[in-house]
């Protein structure tokens, strides 16, 4: 995917696999013999591009697949509901309690709108406005780790994995070792870095890029600026496992008050491709961060 530029069809990864969307929202359609699951779900910005490309294709989706309920990626769900009544919303235990909670439904609009704002300074110019109040997964299947659908010939095997957010799951899929790993490997800045984004606990992080790592996928998608192929891969994992280690001894090295340190953090990586989201937003991740690693070693100051 080119940086910047709308997909204008999908692009295909292996056989029943294909990434749609464009180069910062990242959507994987697999595509087997009985079924078809969309596995990410984008923001509102995204979904009319988003259903282009699949009708291109001729699939209307069985599932739709919400890895975890983060607002870039929610926001896309309701669009897509409408677009396909008979899909059927799959998540992960937890996701619709964070979604309910009153902090969530206050931050998911000015979020939604920020990132339709980068995303037309892009070029990509969204033909919906921006949603006001999160979906409601209350009502959608839940996906718990070790659960398996069969597409026909395809498998989605899914994996609940902790450290980044609450009620997330990722899906591996055997047949064509592929892994669509959502925010797992970190946001990730081609040729350049990784933020590492161990916001709920940085030993769970760590522990789910081992579980997946020893997968050893030869097709990982991430949700932003990807896929991954072949030896990128394994490259991908050793830069997202070295760089949280080196931001939590950078953290835990430091004798400064925590907001001053999470500034500090903030002012490394929010530029870029980062500036999709709100500098509030990042900088929430950024407190999350200093503290989940501070946590990590008992340190007292931590609130």
């Amino acid at each position: 995917m080119s940086e910047g530029k709308p997909e204008t069809s999908p692009r295909l990864l292996t056989k029943g696999l294909w990434v749609v969307g464009n180069y910062y929202c990242n959507l994987y359609l697999v595509k087997g013999e009985q079924a078809a699951a969309l596995i990410e779900v984008g923001i509102s910005a995204v979904v009319d591009d988003v259903i282009r490309q699949l009708e291109s294709l001729r699939v209307a989706p069985t599932f739709l697949v919400v890895t975890h309920p983060h607002t870039d990626h929610v926001t896309g769900l309701d669009g897509l509901r409408e677009r396909y009544p008979r899909a059927l919303t799959v998540a992960a235990e937890g996701a619709a309690e964070f979604l309910a909670h009153a902090k969530a439904g206050q931050a998911i609009g000015p979020e939604d709108s920020h990132m339709a704002e980068f995303l037309a300074s892009k070029g990509i110019r969204p033909s919906r406005p921006p949603v006001e109040e999160p979906p409601s997964l209350h009502t959608c299947l839940t996906a718990k780790d070790g659960d398996e659908m069969d597409l026909g010939g395809l498998t989605l095997r899914f994996i609940s994995v902790t450290g980044h957010a609450p009620g997330k799951i990722v899906a591996y899929i055997p047949e064509i070792d592929a892994l669509i790993l959502s925010d797992s490997l970190g946001f990730r800045f081609p040729g350049r870095g990784v933020f590492p984004l161990f916001l709920t606990n940085y030993a769970d992080y760590m522990a789910t890029l081992d579980r997946l790592k020893s997968l050893r996928p030869k097709i990982v998608g991430v949700a932003h600026q990807g896929p991954l192929l072949g030896p990128e891969i394994e490259r991908a994992f050793e830069d997202s496992e070295r760089e949280a280690a080196e931001l939590r001894e950078r953290i835990i090295r430091d004798p400064g008050d925590p907001e001053e340190v999470a500034v500090d953090v903030f002012n490394k990586y929010y530029k870029d491709q980062f500036t999709m989201y709100t500098r509030d937003n990042i900088m929430n991740c950024a407190r999350l961060v200093v503290k989940r690693a501070r946590e990590s070693v008992g340190d007292p100051k931590v609130a």
